[in-house]
């Protein structure tokens, strides 16, 4: 049981008219039978297993960084540079500037200076607010993280984690003991490519001994981590939200079964 990747300018065969675009092909046999078990769980990382800091909280931590303690106490005036970030988000040269940002920390680096550049109260302050973006203590993992990761061990399931990102996010999970539940990484900016990239993925399941059809994709962004199907993984997208408690993680072990 294996799927086989398409090589390079190859198409898979058609079968339908309206056949999925896929970057592997199956034998007759494995097309009949059913799916099969689920062996491996690839998660993404950023709003999927963590997520940042609030956007006042962090500001309010880059203040204190370059010794304007108490600048943003007031909550309106948070709420302004909270704001004034989303605009300068979409400015095109800032948006312009995020193309391939999780390639490389460099290009990363140089994306989000862009971006603070074009806010006034972090313009003259990029590196710091830089800094203290990357910082593991403005990462923190969702209430029901730890719970699904150890549950996922106890079933034997092997897990991995497949991120676009510019920094080593592993301090972050061994920062709150859960980095002895990750087994493998898959980051952007060490393999040089992004999701949806089907060879992303691929690598997560090589290194973790996993056949790609044998392994469930959780994430939240459908366009990139949905794209894991294509590379023959089945997916589950979580809701696009922001969430204070439990992410909604507890149906990947429904999926999964029992051990």
């Amino acid at each position: 049981m294996s799927a086989e990747p398409v090589p390079a300018g190859a198409r898979p065969p058609t079968h339908t008219l309206f056949d999925s675009a896929t970057t592997y092909r199956i034998t007759p046999a494995e097309s009949a039978a059913p799916p099969p078990p689920v062996q491996a769980v690839l998660f993404d990382f950023v709003n999927t297993l963590f997520q940042m800091i609030e956007a006042p909280d962090w500001l309010r931590l880059v203040a204190a960084d370059t010794g304007r303690s108490g600048a943003l106490d007031d909550p309106a005036r948070a709420a302004a540079v909270v704001a004034d970030l989303a605009t300068a988000y979409q400015r095109p040269d800032v948006l312009a500037a995020q193309v391939g940002r999780d390639r490389s920390m460099t290009a990363h680096r140089d994306a989000m200076l862009a971006w603070f550049a074009a806010v006034p109260f972090l313009h003259g302050h990029e590196a710091a607010a830089h800094a203290r973006m990357i910082d593991a203590g403005s990462w923190r993992p969702y209430p029901d993280t730890a719970p699904v990761l150890r549950a996922l061990r106890e079933r034997g399931i092997r897990v991995g984690v497949v991120s676009d990102i510019a920094w080593d996010i592993r301090v972050f999970a061994g920062r709150h003991g859960l980095d002895g539940l990750i087994d493998a990484w898959a980051l952007s900016f060490e393999a040089g490519r992004e999701k949806p990239d089907p060879e992303l993925f691929r690598k997560a399941c090589a290194d973790l001994g996993a056949d790609p059809r044998a392994t469930l994709m959780v994430g939240d962004n459908p366009a990139r981590d949905g794209g894991a199907a294509a590379a023959g993984l089945r997916c589950y997208i979580l809701p696009a939200e922001h969430r204070t408690g439990d992410r909604g993680l507890g149906p990947v072990l429904d999926l999964v079964g029992p051990r």
